[in-house]
C-alpha cells in the first residue's frame, strides 16, 4: 500500500508541484507577506525537476523545502528593501525644508503667517521665539494647517 502511494506520487509529481505552486501563489496574493511566493518558486522549480529526474517523492520534498528556504532567507530581505515604500514627499510634506518669507510676525503667544508658493499659511516658531515680518525662515514641520518655522539669519526687505 505504502509503495503504491509513492509510485502514484512519483508518476503524478509534476501535477502535485503545479498544484502546490498555485496554492502558494493564491496565499501570497491574499497575504502580500512575501513569504509563500518563495515556496511557489520552489514548487515551480520542482515541476521541472520531477519531469527531468525520477527522484523519489520524499527526496523531491526535501529538495523543495531546502530550495524554498534558501530562496526565502537569501532573497526576501533584498525584495523587501526594493519593494519597501520609499517616503516620497507629497503635497504638504514637500514643503518641509523650504525657505519662506514671514508675512505676519510670529510671537510666542500668537501665530503669524508665511507665504509658501503664493499661499498664506499660519505659522509658529519652533522654539516660541518672536520672528518679525520680512524675515526668511525654514519650514521644519507641519501640524495640521500650521507650519512650524525656524528663523534664518538674514532679513529680506
Amino acid at each position: 500500500m505504502e509503495e503504491g502511494i509513492f509510485i502514484w506520487g512519483l508518476s503524478h509529481a509534476p501535477w502535485i508541484w503545479l498544484f502546490i505552486t498555485i496554492i502558494c501563489i493564491l496565499i501570497e496574493s491574499f497575504t502580500m507577506a512575501l513569504t509563500t511566493i518563495w515556496f511557489a518558486c520552489g514548487a515551480f522549480a520542482m515541476v521541472f525537476l520531477s519531469l527531468a529526474t525520477p527522484l523519489p517523492f520524499r527526496w523531491q520534498l526535501l529538495v523543495f523545502v531546502l530550495f524554498s528556504f534558501v530562496l526565502l532567507l537569501c532573497t526576501r530581505p533584498l525584495a523587501l528593501k526594493k519593494l519597501q515604500a520609499r517616503k516620497i514627499s507629497l503635497n504638504a510634506d514637500s514643503l518641509i525644508g523650504k525657505k519662506v518669507l514671514v508675512t505676519e510676525s510670529v510671537t510666542e503667544m500668537q501665530k503669524g503667517a508665511v507665504k509658501v508658493n503664493g499661499v498664506v499659511w499660519s505659522a509658529r516658531s519652533t522654539d516660541g521665539a518672536t520672528i518679525e515680518a520680512g524675515r526668511e525662515c525654514t519650514i521644519t514641520a507641519i501640524e495640521g494647517a500650521t507650519v512650524i518655522v525656524r528663523a534664518e539669519d538674514k532679513t529680506v526687505q
